[in-house]
């Protein structure tokens, strides 16, 4: 898919450091407050930067958790903040054709509400070099860890989202919701796949690529991480009861019929 046609919402560009990586970590945000300042430091005390380029995908957060000067002391490469419209698959698509556009080889995806254990980021980048152009995360495989996640969610996840994407996708996935994954710029610039279309605006882009990934033969993976949820207090999410999860129910319905499916 040439580059031309790749749809993309507007977005503005903070630069602090230099191209070091081949490979990059993009961390989708909107209003995370202290959750993501801590993410950061963490990765700052693994020293996340000398193995890959930090990327924040801002959705336009006014929490003032992004300030330049914290995000320079925390090594980040890159502030790209979303001015176009779309949620979640839109703040991806943004910071995946940044990426692909700056020759990054493989992407890392971990999402910036704190859930995610940032040490993982070391296995994601062994296996892009052992040449895997997918890899999911996965909570709930050997090795895995599911820290305090809500009843439901556990229930909705393991009784409906993960049998129906892997039947769909031909693919045993053990964990299909969680945003922490790996991915081949070979993967995300193929025609066959096709990522760049509006028509991913919430979180369509990610069952998306699970699905189309090891159809279209593309060499895939599960790894194991942790994922801990908060023992109190509100659940970071952005997916509501209601309107949230009957959007993945469209998704995966939309799925089934292949609306999603290139032309």
């Amino acid at each position: 898919m040439d580059h031309t046609d790749w749809e993309i919402p507007d977005y503005k560009t903070q630069i602090f450091k230099k191209t070091n990586h081949k490979y990059c970590v993009c961390i989708p945000v909107i209003n995370e407050g202290q959750r993501i300042k801590n993410e950061l430091r963490k990765m700052h005390e693994l020293k996340i930067a000398q193995v890959a380029d930090i990327i924040i995908c801002d959705g336009g957060s006014t929490d003032g958790s992004l300030e330049s000067t914290f995000l320079m002391d925390m090594d980040v490469y890159t502030l790209l903040i979303k001015t176009g419209p779309g949620k979640l698959s839109a703040q991806l698509r943004m910071g995946y054709s940044y990426a692909l556009l700056h020759g990054y080889k493989g992407i890392i995806t971990i999402d910036g509400n704190g859930k995610d254990n940032p040490e993982a980021i070391f296995d994601f980048i062994k296996e892009l070099q052992n040449g895997y152009d997918f890899i999911q995360g996965s909570r709930y495989c050997k090795g895995g860890k599911a820290i305090n996640t809500p009843f439901m969610r556990t229930i909705a996840v393991k009784l409906l989202h993960i049998p129906v994407i892997s039947a769909l996708a031909r693919y045993p996935y053990s964990d299909t919701t969680n945003g922490y994954r790996g991915y081949s710029d070979k993967l995300l610039r193929s025609s066959k796949i096709a990522p760049f279309r509006a028509i991913f605006n919430t979180y369509e882009l990610l069952a998306y690529l699970s699905v189309k990934a090891p159809r279209e033969g593309f060499k895939t993976k599960e790894i194991p991480v942790t994922r801990r949820y908060p023992e109190k207090g509100k659940v970071p999410t952005k997916i509501s009861f209601i309107k949230g999860n009957s959007d993945i129910l469209k998704i995966l319905f939309n799925l089934i019929f292949h609306k999603y499916d290139v032309n």
